[in-house]
């Protein structure tokens, strides 16, 4: 009995002392940062590429994944639109499933990051 009183002392004055002494640090600055409770994480810019990934991961051929495209592109039908040359001319696709059709021929070709 006496060991196990013992041995809970040390280690209850050893976590005392190690709560007590500053945290350690490089070049004035501690070592480890540790942010205020509740704090929010600061937002990640979000790259028109990023927006473009982030719709494919809905179902698709479903009205969600266009309007999240439509989202990033305003859509401007028009009826004589010529063939998409890049992302940002599919918004002029007046047909719905073509305009999909566009947007995730273009959204597949971005390399992951």
């Amino acid at each position: 009995m006496r060991r196990m009183l013992a041995l809970v002392a040390v280690l209850y004055s050893a976590t005392a002392m190690a709560q007590n002494s500053p945290p350690p640090t490089i070049g004035g600055k501690p070592l480890v940062q540790v942010k205020p409770h509740g704090a929010p994480a600061p937002a990640k810019p979000t790259s028109i590429a990023g927006k473009l990934q982030a719709c494919l991961e809905i179902d698709d051929g479903t009205k969600g994944r266009l309007d999240c495209y439509d989202a990033v592109f305003a859509p401007r039908p028009n009826p004589k639109a010529k063939a998409a040359d890049r992302v940002a001319d599919c918004r002029f696709t007046k047909e719905e499933d073509e305009r999909l059709a566009c947007y995730n021929g273009f959204a597949e070709k971005i390399p992951k990051f």
